[in-house]
């Protein structure tokens, strides 16, 4: 779901950071006035989540991967404008660190992921578990929220890249950046997170929402909790994950220059010119020269350790700043 650079055209690009930049600077208010400086842990720890499981991926049936996003769980637990704010730091590492995810295109991977999923998930998780609810109920209800969000949001993403070959073409009629009109990026991105991802995304989110609530007074409401089990099981995450490896093949819509060249059969001018243009200062979570499992891994590890410190020093000194 991450769009990468050369995809969109500049002016798409322009829209979405243009649409994202109030967005941007409305949450950063909304989470310093409305949370808690005792929650600050648990929004550090929201983000670090989301950027770690994003490094799960998972293979589906014709040589395509996904993975889980997690950013309905801190909309629901601490709203939706924390959902913006931890969801934007994450994907911002991303793009700049590894390159998963263009720069340019960073913009409308926000407002897909942070903005779209946070705000969607949040409100039918609501409509949900309206009234007195019980465990069930915001089981269900969490699954529900996760299941459309990341739906909505693959829908976008699909819509974003389908529209390139109309408003972005040469005068030979050839798309100047993502090749792949409506009628095929619409089915390729929504079939996908209707039947594989959406379900994963589902149960990954009912199961840590389920979890958290059983500490929700200690966690959100007393002036300090215990969030030593949730730093255990992000820690033991992080080792865990070169799991996502074992996925070989590459999400659809995130090709680089020479596989879009095997795909269509020839490169788009737009693409040509901006994709790859930057690529992270470990690019694809590897370092160039270390081949095999065992360093490939040890790599990935680092990256996901260099990751998650990165979003939690940049909240927790955020809060710092705010509480001044």
């Amino acid at each position: 779901m991450h769009i990468p650079d050369g995809y969109l055209s500049p002016r798409t690009c322009a829209v979405f950071f243009t649409a994202m930049a109030p967005l941007w600077y409305i949450a950063s208010r909304k989470v310093e006035k409305n949370l808690k400086l005792k929650q600050l842990p648990l929004l550090a720890l929201g983000a670090a989540f989301t950027f770690v499981i994003m490094m799960f991926n998972i293979p589906i049936p014709g040589g395509s991967t996904g993975h889980m996003v997690g950013g309905v769980i801190v909309a629901i637990v601490l709203g939706p404008w924390a959902g913006v704010v931890s969801l934007s730091l994450a994907l911002t590492l991303q793009a700049f660190l590894f390159g998963d995810g263009g720069v340019t295109a960073l913009g409308a991977n926000c407002f897909n992921m942070a903005f779209l999923m946070s705000f969607s998930g949040y409100y039918i998780y609501k409509a949900v578990t309206i009234g007195d609810c019980g465990a069930a109920r915001r089981w269900i209800g969490s699954a529900i929220a996760a299941y459309a969000a990341v739906n909505i949001a693959a829908l976008a993403v699909a819509l974003e890249l389908g529209i390139q070959p109309l408003i972005a073409h040469g005068v030979d009629g050839r798309p100047l950046y993502a090749p792949y009109s409506l009628s095929i990026s619409i089915p390729a991105m929504v079939v996908p997170h209707l039947i594989f991802f959406g379900t994963i995304e589902a149960l990954g989110t009912a199961l840590v929402v389920s979890y958290i609530h059983k500490y929700n007074q200690e966690l959100l409401h007393k002036e300090s909790g215990n969030f030593k089990p949730l730093w255990a099981i992000l820690i033991i995450l992080i080792i865990l994950t070169p799991i996502g490896l074992i996925a070989t093949g590459t999400p659809w819509g995130e090709w680089g220059k020479e596989e879009i060249l095997n795909l269509v059969g020839y490169m788009p001018e737009g693409m040509d010119r901006v994709g790859e243009s930057w690529k992270g200062i470990l690019p694809d979570y590897a370092l160039p020269g270390i081949e095999g499992k065992a360093g490939s891994s040890i790599i990935y590890v680092i990256s996901a350790l260099i990751g998650s410190i990165g979003v939690v020093a940049i909240i927790y000194l955020w809060g710092k700043l705010w509480r001044k």
